[in-house]
């Protein structure tokens, strides 16, 4: 929870909004779940999944006997926790080799998250190797470059409008030769059609099975928070074409709306695995439902 203390936005105003509508009551009845309801709705958190909240708050009522309107954030949080708490899937996977696919649209700050969680590796004492597939966008290779370099690791690069999957090919060769426990491969944030997006994700991933079968996998959507309801389109536009593995949260800062969170876990058993609260390297945190959840009410 300490991470969102010092956060407005997003968890601020619900927090104030749930706090307002629960002051003064002198019993948990329909017009405060009522209200609740209008509030999560209006908190960029879909209607289906306001609905599936409700639901399981007033089960959780029920069977906890809470009677104290008082009682109501923290029941509330325990929910939304549940409810975002996919096991072990919330946790980037541990096994080495391992090969990490970042997708998502460009604008997103999916280079800076390949950064970020290539530093948080090598914290860890993980060998990391970085792959700049994204071949379409002028200057996307020597932006990561330069990325690389801050954190100190290597890139594989080719030149822009190269086939991705050659420049994949060529770093899991490096990988292998060096050893290196962990590649990440940035991929092409948009390309002409949803069909060019997926052929050229089936190439990438065909050529991560054949050349490197004993690696494990990760594909990881990133995802900018401060683009709300637009964020579960992209959401269910990358899930068409990807096998997706987990969630990159990025921007859930002062202007964030953190609501979305919520429905991509829920609307598409996405477990979120990262959450960026700011620009520092080590803002890229694990993402812990409880504690995420638990945020929302400081």
């Amino acid at each position: 929870m300490a991470l969102f203390k010092e956060k407005k936005g997003f968890f601020g105003k619900l927090s104030e909004r749930i706090g307002d509508a629960i002051m003064g009551r002198p019993e948990i009845d329909e017009d405060l779940m009522d209200e609740l309801e209008e509030i999560l709705i209006t908190s960029d958190i879909g209607m289906d999944t306001t609905m599936k909240i409700m639901e399981d708050l007033r089960t959780y009522i029920k069977d906890n006997y809470i009677t104290n309107p008082a009682n109501v954030k923290e029941a509330l949080a325990k929910v939304i926790a549940k409810l975002m708490d996919k096991g072990e899937r919330n946790q980037l996977c541990q096994d080495t080799p391992l090969v990490i696919l970042m997708i998502g649209i460009n604008g997103g700050g999916k280079t800076t998250s390949i950064a970020k969680i290539g530093h948080k590796l090598r914290q860890e004492g993980k060998t990391v190797l970085l792959a700049a597939a994204d071949t379409f966008r002028a200057a996307a290779g020597e932006q990561l470059e330069i990325w690389g370099n801050r954190i100190g690791v290597n890139t594989i690069k080719h030149q822009e409008g190269a086939d991705p999957s050659a420049v994949i090919f060529d770093a899991i060769q490096s990988a292998k030769a060096r050893n290196m426990d962990v590649l990440i491969c940035d991929t092409a944030g948009r390309l002409q059609t949803k069909k060019n997006l997926m052929n050229e994700l089936e190439k990438m991933n065909k050529v991560i099975s054949r050349e490197f079968p004993e690696a494990a996998r990760e594909t990881l959507l990133v995802l900018d928070a401060t683009t709300g309801k637009n964020a579960v389109s992209q959401a269910q536009e990358f899930n068409d074409v990807a096998e997706i593995t987990g969630v990159v949260l990025t921007k859930l800062d002062g202007t964030a709306k953190g609501g979305i969170a919520i429905t991509i876990a829920d609307e598409f058993d996405m477990p979120i695995k990262y959450i960026g609260v700011g620009e520092k390297m080590d803002d890229l945190k694990e993402f812990v439902p409880l504690e995420f959840a638990g945020g929302i009410f400081e």
